[in-house]
Order: structure tokens, then C-alpha cells, then sequence
């Protein structure tokens, strides 16, 4: 069983100061539970048009905000869990569903303002909240301090690197084989230490 931290660069203008001022190739984070990210959830904006007002949120790739740009540039990590810790990982993102309303984006923390506020996230402390709740790696820092590019840490195989809107799963063992092509310099399968 395994979970996916999925990394992305848009060209917003919030993700383009914070590359600015970070110099991180990735600016955003989401967490899918399949290898075709059709379930995907994170911290996000919540109408494409407007960074101010953020909340919890499925997520896709094919999302307004992802359309408008020519180029996703992205990874995909797929991070083993076991069976008890895939249901907490599910039931942690259920609890975010159903209560999604009790639940709002951390400003303070896109300036490094540093808490953990049960109610409060951005993308990058929600996916390693729900990761570090369930067990399922420990990067030994506050949530606060976790951002995108920290999340390239997490243990796991990178099963993807390239433009986002050209990824395809890979057979997986939870999946029928399906033919591929052979993997390209855009999809190199690393494996990443703890």
C-alpha cells in the first residue's frame, strides 16, 4: 500500500516569490492516496483567481489554475505505508473532509511564522501532518518548518519528475500492468533516504 506526495511550481505570482525568495524548485505540496492522483487533497487557493483566500481542498490536475499553464513542473513521490497506516492516513483526510470548514490556510506560515495550530495550514504542513500523525515518516522537525522542497525527504521512491500534465501512472502493484514506454529522463525512479 503507498500514498503519494505530489510537488509542483505553478506560475502564480505567490509561487513565483516564493521561488524568488526561497530558491526552491518546488512551491507547492498535496498528498493522493493513488497512483493516479484522482484523490488528491491539500491547502490551496480556493477560487484560482484569488491567493488571499485559501482553504482545504481536492485537488486535480486538470484544476482551473493548472490549465491556464503551459508547463506543470512537478514530482511524484510514492511513499510505502502499511496497512494500518494507509487507514490513518484516510480516516486523517476524512476528518479534513467532513469538517472542512473548521479548517483554514496559514498565512503567518508562508512567512515562516512558526505554530501548530490545530486549525491552520499550508500545503506543505498539512501533507506532513497527516503523513507524521499516521506514522508514516518522521522528519524530525515541526510541521511549521516543512515546506515543499523539505517533503523531497520523505522516504519513498520518485516515480516521477517532469511536466505534471504528461504523467501517467506506472503499473503498481495494486493496479492492472499496463504497457509503458520506457522510462525517459522526465521519469527516472530515485530512491530517496530518510
Amino acid at each position: 500500500m503507498n500514498v503519494y506526495v505530489v510537488l509542483s511550481r505553478s506560475t502564480t505570482v505567490l509561487s513565483r516569490a516564493i521561488r524568488l525568495a526561497t530558491g526552491a524548485e518546488f512551491t507547492h505540496a498535496a498528498l493522493a492516496l493513488d497512483p493516479g492522483l484522482e484523490h488528491m487533497f491539500s491547502f490551496g487557493r480556493r477560487r484560482a483567481g484569488n491567493p488571499f483566500v485559501g482553504c482545504f481542498k481536492r485537488e486535480r490536475l486538470d484544476d482551473e489554475l493548472y490549465r491556464r499553464m503551459p508547463v506543470l513542473p512537478g514530482a511524484v513521490i510514492e511513499v510505502p505505508a502499511t496497512p494500518r497506516q494507509r487507514v490513518a492516513v484516510e480516516a486523517s483526510i476524512a476528518r479534513f473532509t467532513v469538517d472542512s470548514d473548521a479548517y483554514s490556510y496559514n498565512h503567518a506560515g508562508l512567512l515562516g511564522q512558526g505554530s501548530e495550530d490545530s486549525t491552520r495550514f499550508v500545503c506543505s504542513e498539512f501533507v506532513y501532518h497527516v503523513l507524521r500523525d499516521a506514522g508514516v515518516c518522521d522528519l524530525g522537525m515541526p510541521r511549521w518548518k516543512v515546506s515543499p522542497q523539505t517533503l523531497l525527504r520523505v522516504p519513498g521512491d520518485v516515480v516521477f519528475r517532469g511536466d505534471l500534465k504528461g504523467y501517467r501512472p506506472g503499473p503498481t502493484p495494486h493496479a492492472p500492468a499496463m504497457a509503458t514506454a520506457p522510462l525517459t529522463s522526465d521519469r527516472t525512479r530515485v530512491r530517496i533516504a530518510a
